[in-house]
């Protein structure tokens, strides 16, 4: 077997294992509304860790992460500052949340201005811009997936058709088991990207450098302002840095689908002890940008700095690992896109179109509005991921710059 058929059999195997995870989730339950969106909130610490882990760690932690460290340099940092800090104020502000959605069976964000405010117009203008914001989260993510599949199987498998398998896959299990699909999915997803991130990490500098602080000797002697802000740009200094992180940390919970999330948990405490260990998960990232470090000096000069870590692991490690590199970046997509659709498709039927246009609709039919809704939101996400450019940080920032503007309503 060649090198690229064993790599492309791997990742087929990682793809078809955690679809059959994600079928299997929700066949004990009855899936009405409840159950498909917040899985008759009955999550422990456990599953709400990895649901809220696993719609946090994506495409972009995989690929956008070590591009940045890669193209960019010191401000690729904002990442860790800003998720430290988005723990902090989820410790405060999500069991409140929870207390709300408890009370008044909340499912959505959107429920949750309405409720509060009790503006007949919030609640669908709350869905409308969520919905909005969301759909280029998911395009970041099946865009990140098409590069992942397409490097790891030596281009056996193109970008476009490597969106549109997994893509069909994702909404598909999402459809059948809904939230509970995306928290036993991440279990594998979590596993696999922990592993393949340490293995990377550690790996590249000690196969070129003999270790992580001689690569960082290297970096620095050949780009002595790399790690310093604005690194390798012009304009990304101190004042960005203070700006973004700002932004991202107070706007990471307004996302509708982990804002959403909360109301999963069995009680408040579970929240709490959700936002301390959470720091835990962002071990994975350092390792992520050791990668993106070493690229810049084993494959300089490449134009797209978001595969710089496929390039080097390409070049480095041994065909069957790059199928693993490949099968759980997959499943890094898949995740994340499942819940991002679920969400979005929920907000659009529950909160946008019943009170606006039907108001007499019953959960059962909102229900089965919500998941056509789905099949419409992916379609239109995999096609801006095959006709859109622009790179996954800048996606990500895009989105924020939308659902931050939800904290004020929540806090005040």
């Amino acid at each position: 077997m060649t090198g690229a058929a064993l790599a492309l059999t791997i990742i087929f195997l990682i793809v078809a294992i955690g679809s059959a995870i994600g079928f299997y989730a929700g066949a004990r339950h009855k899936m009405d509304l409840e159950q498909w969106t917040v899985a008759g909130r009955g999550f422990g610490v456990i599953l709400v860790w990895l649901l809220m882990a696993g719609e946090v760690y994506t495409t972009f932690s995989f690929l956008g992460a070590s591009g940045w460290a890669y193209s960019r340099g010191g401000p690729t940092l904002y990442i860790l500052a800003y998720l430290t800090l988005a723990y902090v104020v989820s410790y405060f502000i999500l069991p409140e949340i929870w207390e709300a959605g408890r009370a008044y069976r909340l499912q959505t964000e959107s429920d949750f201005f309405h409720e509060r405010y009790k503006v007949k117009y919030l609640g669908p203008l709350v869905a409308f811009v969520g919905v909005v914001f969301v759909v280029p989260y998911v395009e970041l993510q099946l865009t990140g997936l098409g590069i992942i599949v397409e490097v790891s199987s030596f281009g056996g498998i193109s970008r476009t058709l490597a969106i549109l398998i997994t893509g069909t896959l994702a909404a598909a299990f999402v459809l059948v088991s809904g939230v509970r699909a995306v928290a036993w999915v991440s279990i594998l997803k979590d596993t696999m990207l922990l592993l393949a991130a340490a293995a990377i990490g550690i790996g590249i500098p000690y196969a070129y450098f003999g270790g992580i602080g001689p690569m960082f000797s290297a970096l620095i002697r050949a780009h002595p302002h790399h790690l310093v802000m604005p690194g390798a740009t012009k304009n990304l200094g101190h004042a960005w840095y203070i700006t973004t992180v700002l932004l991202t940390s107070l706007g990471f919970y307004m996302w509708p689908h982990s804002f959403g999330a909360t109301f999963t948990a069995r009680s408040a405490n579970t929240l709490r002890r959700n936002a301390v260990v959470m720091p835990l998960y962002t071990i994975t990232l350092p390792f992520i940008f050791f990668a993106g470090y070493a690229a810049l000096l084993v494959v300089p000069g490449l134009t797209d700095g978001d595969l710089s870590l496929l390039t080097v692991v390409r070049k480095t490690f041994p065909a069957w690992f790059l199928g693993v590199v490949g099968g759980a970046g997959a499943l890094t997509a898949m995740v994340p896109s499942a819940i991002f659709v679920l969400t979005a498709a929920t907000l659009l039927a529950k909160n946008l179109y019943r009170p606006l246009f039907a108001p007499t609709m019953t959960d059962q039919e909102v229900a089965r509005l919500a998941k056509f809704m789905v099949l419409v939101l992916m379609a239109l996400a995999v096609y801006f991921a095959l006709y859109r450019s622009t790179t996954l940080v800048g996606l990500l920032l895009l989105g924020y710059a939308g659902v931050t503007q939800f904290f004020p309503g929540v806090v005040l």
